[in-house]
C-alpha cells in the first residue's frame, strides 16, 4: 500500500468505537508482550470474521483509550524472540498460516506499526494451538464462546459452488463430457441408476455428477469440462496449469479448461525416463520408472481440489532433473500432510466441497483421505525417497516427488527389506534427508537396528549397511572412537613434545565425522585433550599441551 492509502486507512481506523472485535491500538515496544502480540493476531482474525470485515488490525503508535496518535519506538520487523525474529515466530505459531501484513510508516512525524491479518475463514485462527476472541476490553479463549466459533466454521464460501448465470451447456467442452460420463459410469457401476447413466441427456448426468446446479453452470463445471475460451467467467480467478522444464533445456507451457483433460496433456510433456538400481545381493538391476503416472496425476488433481481460488494464481508443476514439485495456492486445508501418511484420516472438510464432490464422481480422487497415502505407497515401492510437503510459505502448498535417489543405501534397504512397515520407512526417509524424528521413533528405530547415533545425528546402523554393502559409508558417518583420537593425540605430543589445540585440529578434523558440524567436532577433541588431562597422561601450561610426567 502507498503512503497516502496507509495515512487514509489509519483515520478510518481510529475513528471506530472505542471496543472493536478486529481492532487493537497500543503504543511501545514494552505495552504488549510477543506472546500477547501472537494472541491477538489470532484475536483480530477471529473477530474480523465475526465482525463480517474482511481484516483485523493491529496498530502500534494510537492511543488505545482516546485513539490520538502519538507514534511508537515498536519496530515489528526488527523485534525478536530469542535469537528468532518475531515476525517468522509468531507466524511459524499461528495455524491455519495467514497472511498478516506489516506497514511500518510516518503519521505527521509519528511512527506507526501496522498489522492488517486476514479473517478466518472456515476455521478459528489459533495462535500455540489456542483460538482468541476480543470481548470488550477483554482477549479471551473463543472456545467459551460456541455461537461464535459457528460463525466463523459457517464462514468460508465456496468458490466452486457459484453460478454463472451466462454461462450455459454450450460453454463446455463435449470431449470432456464424453470422458466425464465414461468416469462417472466407471466409478458408479455398483449404483441402482447405472444402466440409466446412457439414456440420460446432458443436463441430467451433469446434474446427477454434482457439475452443475439444476442445470445452471458452476465455478466446478467451467474449471473441469469448460471450453478454453470459456475460461473468462472465472475471472479474477486463473483457471490454469503451467507446466515449466528447468533443466539443462528450458520451456514451459500453460494448459486451461478443461482440466478433466488437460491434466493428462500436462503429464505427456513430463520426461519420465527408465530408473535402474544396482543391489549388492541380486545378478539382474531392478527398473523402475522415474515417476509413478497415476502419482503425478494424484499430485495435480490435488492441487485442483485445493487450490484457493480466491487467490487468483495459477498452479505451478515444475519438472526438474531430480524431482516434480507441484505447487497450489492456499494453506494446507485440514490437519497436515503427516496425518494422512498412514492412510487411516478422513478429512472432515474441504476448502472447495462443491468441487471435491464432482472430481469424486468423475473418479478423480476420492474423499477418504488415501490420496496422499497412496503417493506414499508408490514411492516407497519404487525404491524412492517419500514425497515432501513444504508449507513454510501461509499461502501456498508445496509438494516435491523425488524421481531419484537421495540416498542409494535407503533405496537399496527398501529392494532388501520389503517387509518394512510404511511408518518405519516413513522415518527412515526422515532419517536420510537429515529431518527431526521424535526421541519415541528414535528408540523404535534403534530397537530394530535400523539407526545409530544421537540426536540429532542419527545415521544407518552397522546392520543395515551390512545389508546394503556399505560398510565403508557407515564407517564414514560413524567415525572414529574416542581411544583412536586420544591415541592420535599422545602420539603427536610424543614425537614433537608439545601442541596447541589447534595442531591436533589439523591432524583430527578431516578424519571426524561429516554428519557433525566443525563446531561438534572441535568440541569432541576438546573433550578428548580434556579426558587425557584427567587422567594424568597430559597436562596444560597455559596453551601449550605436553606429556606428564606420568604419561
Amino acid at each position: 500500500m502507498r503512503n497516502e492509502e496507509l495515512i487514509k486507512l489509519l483515520e478510518e481506523l481510529v475513528a471506530h468505537p472505542i471496543e472493536t472485535q478486529w481492532i487493537e491500538f497500543k503504543m511501545g515496544a514494552g505495552s504488549i508482550t510477543n506472546e500477547q502480540i501472537g494472541e491477538y493476531v489470532s484475536a483480530m482474525s477471529n473477530g474480523a470474521t465475526i465482525s463480517n470485515q474482511p481484516f483485523g488490525y493491529l496498530v502500534w503508535g494510537v492511543d488505545d483509550d482516546t485513539h490520538e496518535v502519538k507514534g511508537t519506538n515498536f519496530c515489528f520487523t526488527t523485534a525478536k524472540q530469542g535469537n528468532q525474529d518475531l515476525e517468522l515466530w509468531v507466524r511459524n505459531l499461528l495455524h491455519p498460516k495467514i497472511n498478516f501484513e506489516i506497514f511500518e510508516f510516518a503519521y505527521h512525524g509519528n511512527n506507526v506499526v501496522m498489522l492488517r491479518i486476514p479473517s478466518a475463514k472456515g476455521e478459528p485462527t489459533h495462535f500455540k494451538k489456542k483460538p482468541f476472541i476480543r470481548i470488550g476490553s477483554n482477549k479471551t479463549d473463543l472456545r467459551n464462546f460456541p455461537e461464535y466459533v459457528r460463525i466463523i466454521y459457517n464462514s468460508l464460501e465456496d468458490w466452486s459452488t457459484k453460478i454463472i448465470d451466462s454461462a450455459s451447456i454450450p460453454d463446455l467442452d463435449t470431449d470432456a463430457i464424453a470422458v466425464a460420463r465414461e468416469k462417472f459410469k466407471e466409478k458408479s457401476s455398483k449404483a441402482k441408476y447405472y444402466n440409466e447413466i446412457d439414456n440420460w441427456d446432458t443436463q441430467t448426468f451433469l446434474d446427477k455428477a454434482k457439475v452443475t446446479i439444476n442445470g445452471k453452470i458452476t465455478n466446478a463445471a467451467i474449471l473441469l469440462l469448460g471450453k478454453e475460451e470459456a475460461s473468462h467467467y472465472l475471472l479474477p480467478s486463473i483457471a490454469e496449469i503451467t507446466w515449466k522444464l528447468e533443466t539443462e533445456e528450458k520451456a514451459y507451457e500453460h494448459f486451461s479448461c478443461p482440466l478433466l483433460l488437460n491434466t493428462s496433456q500436462v503429464l505427456k510433456n513430463i520426461r519420465n525416463i527408465k530408473y535402474k538400481f544396482f543391489p549388492d545381493n541380486e545378478l539382474l538391476a531392478t527398473t523402475v520408472d522415474k515417476y509413478d503416472t497415476r502419482t503425478i496425476l494424484e499430485a495435480m488433481h490435488n492441487c485442483i481440489a485445493h487450490q484457493d481460488y480466491s487467490l487468483n494464481r495459477r498452479i505451478i508443476v515444475t519438472e526438474k532433473i531430480d524431482k516434480l514439485i507441484f505447487a497450489n495456492a492456499g494453506s494446507f486445508f485440514e490437519g497436515n500432510p503427516d496425518d494422512y501418511s498412514a492412510g487411516d484420516k478422513t478429512p472432515d472438510k474441504y476448502r472447495n466441497p462443491w468441487l471435491a464432490q464432482a472430481m469424486v464422481n468423475l473418479g478423480m480422487i476420492d474423499t477418504l483421505g488415501y490420496g496422499i497415502h497412496t503417493m506414499y505407497l508408490s514411492q516407497k515401492n519404487r525404491y524412492f525417497p517419500l514425497p515432501d510437503y513444504l508449507l513454510s510459505e501461509s499461502q501456498k502448498v508445496i509438494l516435491q516427488i523425488y524421481g531419484h535417489s537421495i540416498d542409494e543405501n535407503y533405496s537399496k534397504l527398501l529392494i532388501e527389506r520389503k517387509d518394512l512397515s510404511l511408518s518405519n520407512v516413513v522415518l527412515l526417509d526422515r532419517v536420510q534427508k537429515k529431518l527431526d524424528i521424535t526421541k519415541e521413533a528414535a528408540v523404535s528405530l534403534r530397537k530394530e537396528g535400523l539407526i545409530e547415533g544421537r540426536n540429532p545425528n542419527y545415521f544407518v546402523s552397522a546392520s543395515v549397511a551390512e545389508a546394503t554393502g556399505q560398510e565403508v559409508d557407515y564407517i564414514k558417518m560413524r567415525g572414529i572412537d574416542d581411544d583412536y583420537i586420544q591415541k592420535v593425540i599422545t602420539d603427536y605430543l610424543k614425537k614433537f613434545k608439545e601442541g596447541k589445540r589447534q595442531n591436533f585440529e589439523s591432524v583430527l578434523l578431516e578424519k571426524l565425522p561429516d554428519i557433525l558440524s566443525i563446531e561438534q567436532k572441535r568440541t569432541k577433541i576438546k573433550n578428548n585433550l580434556q579426558a587425557l588431562r584427567k587422567k594424568g597422561i597430559i597436562e596444560i601450561n597455559g596453551k601449550i599441551w605436553k606429556m606428564s610426567k606420568n604419561g
